[in-house]
């Protein structure tokens, strides 16, 4: 491990210092790697090329921060976790845009849905979305993986490279507080 870890900032002193083609090694050895994690999150072959790109782009702008402290692929790694989980959001995001249109039946609002209860059912989803947007990054991540990426704990775990137990811990807090906001909106 120590001649892997040496052989990276080798590597990385090469990149910073200007030699691009350098970075070309950690794209060939770690792609497969950072496209399992992206699929993993998003379960979109496309959308997991597309996050692999954005990772390594970012890792790329990235490069002098990293320490140096673990494995470059595990550094690597978490980015595309980030790149992923946001990626989960924005789509999220959109697919609460497109149930505007829809009631909880599946039914479009013109085809004679209650528009009460489609405004209520919209503005609840908004609100979820908007709490979950308040959470620490670490609680939010987990919560997105578990409720809208619909991973296992253990999965989560693994795409993360964190302890099953906290990524527990996480998940009940980053509930709990879910839960306080959302009932906090709907007493006020």
């Amino acid at each position: 491990m120590i001649d892997a870890l040496a052989n990276d900032r080798h590597l990385i002193d090469a990149v910073l210092a200007g030699d691009r083609e350098a970075f070309r090694v950690f794209v060939e050895r770690e792609s497969v790697s950072v496209i399992t994690a992206c699929s993993r999150i998003l379960r979109d072959p496309t959308e997991a090329q597309d996050a692999a790109q954005d990772t390594f782009v970012q890792a790329f702008e990235a490069l002098g921060s990293y320490r140096g402290d673990g494995p470059f692929g595990a550094w690597l790694r978490r980015i595309a976790v980030r790149v992923a989980i946001a990626k989960l959001a924005a789509r999220r995001d959109v697919v609460v845009l497109d149930e505007l249109f829809v009631d909880g039946h599946g039914a479009r609002a013109d085809e004679g849905s209650d528009p009460e209860a489609l405004a209520l059912g919209v503005e609840d989803r908004t609100a979820i979305v908007e709490a979950i947007g308040t959470l620490p990054a670490d609680q939010r991540d987990v919560v997105l993986l578990r409720f809208y990426g619909d991973l296992s704990l253990e999965e989560i775990s693994r795409v993360t490279s964190r302890p099953l137990g906290t990524v527990k811990s996480r998940l009940a807090r980053g509930t709990a507080r879910l839960r306080d906001r959302l009932e906090a909106r709907s007493v006020s």
